[in-house]
């Protein structure tokens, strides 16, 4: 009986992590953390209500969106690099997941199929 041949197994190259310095996103100093009893950060804190108000504002846009956008043709583009296409269905907060229809693969077309939000680096619904 012959040896299996070996399946080439992919690199997975995780992005590097912030430097020592904090200048990558995180900050090393803790006299940056936005305290509301700070008589500093005070101004801050009573604009919190604000920046409350424009998230609110921005996630109800987002859920409009997706309750209109329902039958519509969809491209989603994955990290690996690949491009989809595909009916928009539905989308999923709760499990993170994208519903789509007539999914169009370099294999094929399936019927129905679930995106992750993970894998989507970006969706789009162009104009045709």
């Amino acid at each position: 009986m012959a040896d299996p041949i070996p399946v080439p197994v992919g690199i997975l190259r995780l992005p590097r992590g912030p430097d020592s310095s904090g200048s990558r996103g995180f900050s090393c100093n803790p006299r940056n953390f936005q305290n509301p009893h700070n008589s500093q950060n005070s101004q801050d804190f009573h604009n919190s209500q604000d920046v409350q108000n424009s998230r609110a504002e921005l996630r109800a846009r987002f859920l409009r969106l997706l309750s209109s956008a329902r039958g519509r043709p969809a491209r989603f583009s994955l990290w690996n690099g690949l491009e989809l296409r595909a009916e928009f269905g539905a989308a999923d907060v709760h499990t993170g997941a994208f519903q789509v229809d007539s999914l169009q693969t370099p294999l094929g077309i399936q019927g129905s199929a679930l995106l992750r939000c993970g894998d989507v680096l970006e969706f789009s619904f162009p104009l045709e």
